[in-house]
């Protein structure tokens, strides 16, 4: 089974001037129930269904299936979705052997920026920069399908 290792963290600073592209980010929820998410989104000029079980007890792994779909498509399904459609800009920063996914949210989520890394292994050792700020990898309320429910600026 393909697996998701993925640690999660708040942003405290100025990432944007490491970054090296970004791109803009729309995605929906045809079911946002914790055993299993599926999601649609587009990303740039491409367009995906992922479908995510449960994570694990820490959090940093789950199930994850990933499949290309054309953006038509995507327009379609995310006319099916649940609810609250997460819109973010996503940057990409290098850090050594890694690329952080900096996300920063628009929307009822404006405020919220966060970074994510994976990782080929839960233990991996990674750098972390100076704009690094609390992991949230577990908090349930950072997951994006928690946030089209809850929205950030309802906390």
């Amino acid at each position: 089974m393909p697996q998701e290792i993925e640690r999660k963290f708040l942003v405290k600073g100025n990432f944007k001037e490491y970054a090296f592209a970004n791109e803009e980010v729309i995605q929906g929820y045809l079911s946002s129930v914790p055993e299993r998410t599926v999601r649609i989104r587009i990303k740039g000029g491409e367009a995906y269904i992922t479908i995510k079980g449960a994570s694990n007890e820490s959090g940093i792994s789950r199930y994850e299936w990933e499949k290309e779909r054309p953006v038509s498509e995507a327009r379609e399904l995310l006319t099916l979705c649940e609810p609250g459609v997460i819109d973010k800009v996503r940057y990409y920063v290098i850090c050594n052997k890694h690329t952080f996914e900096v996300d920063e949210f628009r929307g009822e989520n404006a405020g919220l920026i966060m970074a994510e890394i994976e990782l080929s292994d839960e233990d991996e050792a990674f750098d972390k920069p100076e704009w690094l700020g609390k992991e949230v990898t577990g908090d349930t309320r950072y997951y994006n399908a928690s946030l089209t429910k809850q929205p950030y600026s309802k906390w």
